[in-house]
């Protein structure tokens, strides 16, 4: 168990999207289909939609937490964020779009594929067989 920042409170249990690369939403996620549109995203092409996204931290403009809030309003929003570093864009889109949110998390050990369970701060990888 791995304990991290509550961004936004929540529990929550789903497999593990995670990119290596900060991530923009605007302009780098389709927030119609929850796919990743960004082609210089280690992630291009995957959909993000009812997966927990891990990334190291968010780019780009603001417009980013709307972008956050037309996937939730769409019904192709991420389960729940994992971030290394939170920021603001990123934190105030989880906050508007009620999307469970944690940081200040190493995630150099989870893969795309692993369940993760967040409980508040608490976060369990249960790693892909």
């Amino acid at each position: 168990m791995i304990k991290g920042r509550i961004v936004k409170k929540g529990t929550v249990e789903g497999e593990a999207l995670v990119s290596k690369n900060p991530l923009s939403f605007f302009g780098g996620v389709d927030p119609k289909t929850g796919t990743i549109i960004s082609k210089d995203s280690d992630i291009y092409g995957k959909s993000m939609s009812g997966k927990i996204l891990v990334f190291p931290y968010g780019k780009g403009s603001t417009v980013g937490s709307y972008t956050l809030l037309r996937l939730k309003k769409e019904g192709k929003n991420p389960l729940a964020i994992i971030n290394e570093e939170s920021e603001p864009i990123v934190c105030v889109g989880a906050i508007i779009s009620d999307i469970p949110m944690v940081d200040k998390i190493d995630i150099s050990g989870i893969s795309t594929g692993d369940t993760i369970k967040i409980d508040g701060e608490n976060v369990e990888i249960i790693k892909k067989q």
